[in-house]
């Protein structure tokens, strides 16, 4: 089931989302609805974490795979092509969503029953309604230029 639209998140957001979820090497993030791979490849090789993707399109999938292989990170990075309700997050350290304010409506009793204690979670531009963020970061992709601006929500769990 699509339950928001594949927008790609810019690198520099990717990274500010890994620094503010205060990821170590080894921790397990999963990058729910992970697109082209660029969460999961990006916590492997910067933060030598172990990384999850799961992403429904089988043309993104193929893509975040081939990536993946190309950088020889097939042994710390998984892609899996899979509804992102049918996926085990319950050895998450780290989640990462991208999604829509409904979509994280959606997903938010899966996750509240799957996750452990101290799991981090990072919104990227959308809210979990209900939640009380731990942080709320304004990230300014351009300081130069003011924009784009994108606000990024830390939950722990």
């Amino acid at each position: 089931m699509f339950i928001a639209p594949y927008v790609a998140s810019p690198l520099p957001v990717i990274r500010h989302m890994l620094v503010l979820s205060e990821l170590k090497p080894d921790e397990l993030v999963y990058d729910l609805g992970c697109g082209d791979g660029r969460i999961v490849i990006m916590a492997a090789q910067e933060f030598g974490a172990k990384a999850v993707g799961v992403e429904l399109r089988e043309d993104l999938v193929k893509k975040a795979y081939e990536r993946v292989s190309e950088l020889g990170l097939d042994n710390r990075v998984r892609i899996m092509q899979s509804d992102l309700f049918k996926a085990d997050l319950r050895s998450a350290d780290v989640v990462t969503l991208y999604l829509t304010t409904s979509a994280n409506e959606k997903v938010k009793p899966k996750l509240e029953s799957e996750l452990k204690h101290g799991t981090r979670v990072v919104s990227h531009d959308y809210e979990v309604l209900g939640w009380k963020p731990a942080r709320i970061d304004k990230f300014c992709e351009n300081p130069r230029l003011g924009y784009p601006s994108h606000t990024l929500y830390v939950y722990e769990r």
